[in-house]
């Protein structure tokens, strides 16, 4: 593939990756000690699979790739940065001694743990994909979604041969609401592994239960799309009613329920099999954010025009009942009782520094929780005073209420079912050019299965917090796109 002259490309190389390593220290510096970043780094970077490497990665080197060159025939030539064995005559495959130095050339160039860097990955990948200007071997890889460049990214992110394909994975996917890109994490490298590009505006996104399809609102094309989770190709644009907001998929992946975010208020009903609209089920005012309940008997729709909480029996595809509020409701989570029913709703409203507990069973608000005032000094000067409180969630072992706040700039944890304080964890704080810092301005919240990491999408930092909640303690920072808002967590079995 590379044609430039070894020591050329080695400055180039290593120019690069300084540069790269340099202003992921300079972002991180800001708040994490010097000591505690290099520890993160050495227990953070996973070692590179050889057997990986040799059945899953070295097969790429030979293969007849449509309408390019096989990258073998460029770098089995002297003088190459990267250089494969030349194969012996009438051999299709190298040795295991050839494959070790494959191996160890390879290893080279890349960034162990990190597929956005790297020689190996950037070189052969397009400009307009993140590559680099110019590759003497073509354009490769066409974009981050190619099948053989994401194997080689799982190389480098530390999957091992030897892991079971029937093992479960997780990915967290955040929409990028500003953009037309969604970012999808790996929870064990905490690096974005995966970016789905061409939905303008992106706003909920949900899974089919076998994980194969990914569908996200657009708002600006007001349509449902139809996602492959693997390729990241559009499948299907569904036109919807009209603009819509979040979305939720009923338990048994049949239907998608699209919120309308236009008067008179509707929810959407797409047919997961036939992916077309089949009905629109009034509700009290437009929707911004729905959710179907732990059991899957209800769907559960928030107004902000019209204050209302209404719960849909998704059996019927009838308004069960509703809950009036004197604010604007915004993100909902929710607990259950042991036989899996629901019993609280927690409810964010508008300029409500906290959030309201509704009895499920009494079918109204029976209190309301007022975060603590310190932390404080944020929201102000992001023109955020009026969604002081954005974004909760109900950990998956239901011990712990996360609950996000853009007033303090941080996210509180309180104690299930007695909804006791427990503490806080602190968010990035952005630092403007001649102005005071700012902060990260939290949207929404997701969690790995094991409740062991939660994910607060920070739309003004252009990043992703994952903090521990056992001690509180941010553990990485992910940068993605920009505005990053709904977060939820895929897990595939």
């Amino acid at each position: 593939m590379m044609r430039t002259k070894r020591a050329t490309l080695l400055l180039v190389f290593c120019a690069a990756t300084t540069s790269s390593l340099y202003s992921e220290t300079k972002e991180l510096s800001t708040t994490v000690p010097p000591a505690e970043q290099a520890a993160a780094s050495s227990t953070q970077t996973p070692a590179l699979s050889f057997e990986f490497f040799k059945t899953k990665v070295q097969p790429i080197f030979l293969k007849n790739r449509a309408e390019h060159a096989r990258c073998y025939g460029c770098h089995v030539q002297p003088g190459r940065i990267f250089r494969l064995e030349p194969l012996s005559p009438g051999n299709t495959d190298w040795t295991d001694a050839q494959s070790q130095r494959n191996f160890q050339s390879a290893s080279e160039v890349v960034v162990p743990g990190d597929p956005a860097s790297g020689q190996l990955l950037l070189h052969p990948l397009a400009p307009e994909a993140g590559g680099d200007p110019f590759h003497s071997g073509g354009r490769q890889f066409a974009s981050q979604n190619d099948p053989d460049w994401l194997v080689i990214a799982e190389w480098v992110r530390g999957v091992r041969a030897a892991t079971s394909e029937s093992a479960p994975i997780t990915r967290v996917y955040v929409t990028n609401s500003a953009s037309d890109t969604i970012d999808a994490i790996d929870p064990a490298t905490n690096k974005v592994v995966q970016v789905i590009r061409g939905i303008e505006l992106p706003h909920g996104i949900g899974f089919s239960p076998d994980g194969t399809r990914i569908y996200v609102s657009s708002e600006a094309e007001s349509v449902l799309d139809v996602v492959d989770r693997k390729s990241g190709e559009i499948l299907k644009k569904i036109p919807l009613s009209a603009r819509p907001n979040n979305l939720a998929i009923t338990k048994d992946g049949s239907q998608v329920l699209v919120g309308i975010r236009s008067q008179p208020g509707v929810l959407d009903v797409i047919d997961a099999t036939s992916l077309q609209k089949v009905k629109s089920i009034p509700v009290d005012g437009p929707v911004h954010n729905v959710y179907v309940t732990p059991d899957g008997k209800y769907a559960v729709c928030g107004s902000l025009e019209n204050k209302t909480a209404t719960v849909v029996d998704l059996h019927s595809q009838q308004v069960a009942w509703q809950v009036k509020f004197d604010r604007p409701v915004r993100p909902m989570a929710f607990e259950t009782n042991p036989d899996g029913s629901t019993s609280r709703i927690f409810v964010e409203l508008s300029t409500v520094h906290g959030f309201a507990v509704v009895d499920f069973a009494k079918r109204a608000e029976v209190a309301r929780i007022k975060l603590p005032d310190q932390p404080g000094g944020f929201g102000i000067a992001e023109g955020r005073t009026g969604v002081p409180s954005h974004g909760i969630g109900v950990t998956p072992d239901g011990k712990s209420l996360w609950v996000n706040s853009t007033l303090s700039n941080a996210v509180f944890k309180y104690s299930l079912p007695d909804l006791k304080l427990i503490g806080h964890s602190a968010l990035p704080e952005v630092h403007p050019l001649g102005h005071a810092p700012t902060g990260a301005v939290p949207e929404w919240i997701a969690f790995t299965p094991d409740s062991k990491l939660i994910y607060v999408s920070d739309s003004a930092a252009r990043l992703v917090s994952v903090i521990d909640t056992q001690t509180l303690q941010e553990v990485a920072r992910i940068p993605v796109g920009e505005v990053p808002k709904r977060i939820k967590t895929l897990v595939l079995q």
